[in-house]
């Protein structure tokens, strides 16, 4: 890696793309510090893949369902969102099911989700984050390429507007994204980026005019279920999370990874079609699912990494630097701590 770099001055300019919790974790960092930061993100608001699709009829995570805390710093920032209202524990009901039946599984670990959504939690942090001095986030606001200037970099944005410049540039983006930013610039970063490969995923969605039918010896009230299904992995019941109990029944129906790259070209409709038909596969031949509202699919083309990185983020000594869950395990907690980690070894308050 190179060199250490100098602690940042108070109001260093630094631009961080991409407003996941990766990009919010150590833009919250580098702002308490002093630091002037701004965010770029190219969606409609903060959130990567933990962001919600709302329908007029439900709210669905796509993304992230829940996740787990095994790091006692990110134990500490869990505590304080659950205070705030953002994350409450789920699920607390869940099964193994396959088309030979379905078992109760509790593997002992709590898990906890946005309330009312899973985005709750990025709306929070970057609500937070753009409360503080000198903090500015720009959504809908993709970044094509970056220029040096004598003052810093340059971001250009995919409408032709620039910014800056910026004495640093954080990208928390999925390393095949970020690797035409920094290609130009620094070869060692563009060469960890074409190492990190990345895995795609399909997310299904079903919104139903009815309840999902009684399954002999489950709960009536599970919430998500891992399947043994050569196309589906998941199925999680979106009414059953803290906050939305008001909404219809709603599945989200996340597939296999090497079904969804075998997939991965076909339509949206095409492949919500048979996420389906692959739960209909694992509920009793006898059980009949109940009108359908809405149906649908989303590609999630880099969904998580094939092999963790040796490292937790990477800088250069040029200004630009890296982040996101890519570097560790694909986890909720690898991306916040990628991005905690990467603002305090900028800050100076440690070193890789």
């Amino acid at each position: 890696m190179a060199k250490p770099l100098p602690p940042l001055s108070a109001h260093h300019s630094i631009a961080i793309i991409g407003a996941g919790i990766a990009g919010l974790a150590c833009g919250q960092v580098l702002a308490r510090s002093g630091a002037s930061v701004t965010l770029f993100d190219k969606a409609r608001g903060p959130g990567g893949r933990m962001s919600s699709k709302r329908r007029p009829n439900a709210t669905l995570d796509l993304g992230a369902q829940a996740f787990s805390v095994r790091d006692a710093d990110f134990q500490r920032a869990v505590d304080g969102w659950i205070a705030a209202g953002c994350l409450a524990a789920w699920p607390t009901c869940t099964y193994q099911a396959s088309s030979r039946g379905w078992q109760a599984h509790d593997d002992g670990q709590k898990r906890y989700t946005g309330t009312p959504r899973m985005s709750a939690l990025t709306r929070h942090m970057a609500d937070a984050l753009t409360a503080l001095p000198n903090t500015e986030l720009y959504t809908g606001t993709p970044i094509a390429a970056l220029e040096p200037s004598t003052n810093g970099w340059l971001l250009l944005a995919a409408d032709g507007s620039r910014h800056g410049p910026y004495g640093q540039v954080v990208i928390s983006a999925p390393p095949p994204q970020a690797h035409p930013l920094v290609k130009p610039w620094d070869d060692a970063l563009a060469v960890a980026c074409q190492s990190l490969e990345q895995r795609a995923c399909w997310a299904g969605w079903a919104i139903f005019d009815g309840p999902l039918p009684a399954i002999s010896g489950v709960d009536p009230q599970w919430q998500m279920a891992r399947l043994a299904d050569p196309a589906l992995n998941i199925v999680s019941r979106n009414q059953t999370k803290p906050g939305r109990e008001a909404q219809p029944e709603s599945i989200s129906l996340l597939a296999q990874l090497d079904w969804s790259e075998a997939h991965l070209e076909q339509p949206a409709d095409v492949v919500a079609e048979q996420l389906l038909s692959a739960f209909k596969r694992v509920l009793p031949s006898s059980a009949v699912l109940p009108p359908l509202i809405e149906i649908g699919a989303h590609r999630w083309r880099y969904a998580q990494p094939s092999t963790r990185s040796e490292h937790d983020y990477l800088y250069s000594a040029n200004g630009l630097a890296l982040c996101g869950d890519s570097f560790r395990d694909g986890r909720i907690e690898d991306a916040w701590l990628s991005g905690q980690r990467l603002g305090e070894a900028l800050i100076g308050r440690s070193v890789q």
